[in-house]
């Protein structure tokens, strides 16, 4: 008897975005490394981009739940596509020195050991989001999100931009990296308990 989730095709809306946030990623380092980060602009179109992969990350899940669109290939997409574009973020904002290498480092050391220790139990442990991972998520979002606007990189010919130089942009620029800290203490709490719960289940299967 072949089940529901069989029969669905890969070519579905929620894999297309997926695939959609992929090819998005070198397209977002490109605009945020312009002119070594420097450009308000392109900072601005690098965070729209950003903003569109998060939207579509959050859309396709709900539509991919709603419809019963879940394929193993989502299953295997739709977290490499999440890693690759904060990844992305992470490390090209280290590039411009907005964040510091290590705490890239760290965070990336943590977020793909986990997506890759997911992937190997995929068929024969159900891990269920938890909700600190779901706070990790939106915490990262947002620190990152506000890191790459151009709040404290003025606009040395002035111009639509330049408002966010002065006290304004530092006070978001920091509030930006305050949230970066409780992203980066979630990240790694959230991939602590990931971990134990893998144990957990291949313990109790075990038994």
């Amino acid at each position: 008897m072949t089940t529901e989730q069989k029969q669905v095709s890969n070519l579905n809306i929620a894999n297309v975005l997926t695939v959609l946030r992929i090819a998005l990623v070198p397209v977002f380092g490109w605009a945020l490394l312009q002119d070594g980060g420097d450009s308000p602009g392109w900072r601005w179109i690098a965070f729209g981009i950003f903003a569109v992969a998060m939207i579509t990350d959050k859309v396709d899940g709900d539509l991919a739940r709603k419809h019963g669109l879940i394929t193993d290939f989502g299953k295997i997409a739709d977290p490499i596509a999440d890693k690759a574009i904060t990844g992305m973020a992470f490390i090209g904002l280290s590039i411009v020195g907005d964040i510091w290498w290590w705490v890239t480092a760290v965070v990336l050391l943590r977020e793909w050991s986990v997506t890759l220790l997911r992937l190997s139990v995929l068929k024969s442990v159900v891990m269920p989001a938890a909700q600190s991972g779901k706070i990790k998520t939106v915490l990262q979002a947002f620190a990152l999100a506000g890191l790459l606007w151009p709040l404290p990189h003025g606009d040395a010919h002035g111009g639509a931009f330049d408002f966010w130089r002065g006290p304004l942009g530092e006070v978001l620029f920091y509030l930006s990296q305050v949230l970066l800290a409780g992203a980066v203490a979630m990240t790694m709490w959230s991939g602590w308990e990931f971990v134990r719960e893998v144990r957990k289940q291949r313990g109790s299967r075990g038994h």
